[in-house]
């Protein structure tokens, strides 16, 4: 019986399964038959530890993969928020957007061409020709003066979410500018006529010449990293420097105001900026 377990315990099975042997055998093994159990060699610890370690290495890239599914969510918000940053078209019709100098004039020349020729039996009407000619004439002289007063409206860039809070957050002060520089104007030499003079202060001390005065090219409508509405105010102004801007920035604040918080900027080539800022958070 001994020689059978010592026979058993060498055999690597019973070595991995001796808890099947009975209490009598466990008894009959001694320490020589214990040393002759198969050993893992080192190699085997290293194949082993690389197994460790690679599954180990599985289950960080399991929960890598597990931190990145619920990523589509940021994504997602991402994507609307890049969705709100774009641009407005300006594609409704009104008034504001017609010119009335182009319409007089139009009007009246038509009038006049065709009084003319009904007059002369070229054209059908001959009975309403002279009626046309009286009206004709002083009608395309009235287009004629618009046209030669008309100052063209500002282009204007609205982004979307600054369109959703115009309402809310805008000051009435910042939607009449937007209003009045966003239409056709007729005997104005430039746009913010009012405000520019006492802000500038031309041809006064400390101010600047009236030739050197910056011109408004264009608005822009949008949102701060605080979520505050911002209009901008893009102007040229060549004989101009930031510093000039600088100085007047207190006095944007004060004209544009009350809850207006102005910030001045230079842009490409000779173009400055002015955001007025309202102080009403979204």
């Amino acid at each position: 019986m001994p020689l059978k377990a010592a026979s058993m315990a060498s055999s690597p099975l019973c070595a991995c399964r001796n808890h099947f042997l009975s209490p009598s055998q466990h008894q009959q093994l001694n320490f020589s038959t214990v040393a002759q159990l198969p050993r893992l060699s080192p190699s085997t610890l290293q194949v082993k530890d690389r197994l460790n370690s690679s599954s180990k290495r599985r289950r960080f890239f399991f929960a890598a993969e597990a931190v990145d599914s619920s990523s589509p969510s940021k994504i997602s918000i991402s994507s609307a928020a890049a969705a709100d940053k774009s641009i407005v078209p300006d594609d409704q019709i009104s008034l504001s957007k017609i010119s009335f100098g182009v319409v007089g004039l139009g009007s009246g020349v038509t009038l006049l061409a065709y009084g003319f020729g009904a007059y002369f039996n070229i054209l059908p009407g001959s009975e309403w020709s002279a009626i046309m000619l009286t009206y004709g004439f002083p009608v395309a002289v009235i287009g004629m003066a618009l046209k030669y007063a008309e100052l063209k409206p500002v282009p204007c860039l609205t982004y979307a979410d600054a369109e959703m809070v115009r309402e809310k957050c805008a000051t009435p002060v910042l939607k009449q500018v937007k209003a009045d520089v966003t239409r056709f104007r007729y005997g104005d030499e430039q746009h913010l006529d009012e405000a520019l003079p006492r802000i500038f202060q031309y041809n006064q001390g400390g101010g600047i010449p009236r030739r050197s005065a910056p011109v408004l090219k264009m608005l822009r409508e949008e949102v701060t990293e605080d979520d505050k509405y911002c209009l901008v105010l893009v102007f040229e102004a060549k004989s101009l420097q930031l510093s000039d801007f600088e100085k007047r920035q207190a006095k944007f604040a004060s004209f544009f105001g009350p809850g207006i918080s102005a910030e001045v900027g230079k842009g490409e080539n000779d173009l400055f900026e002015v955001r007025l800022i309202s102080n009403t958070q979204a």
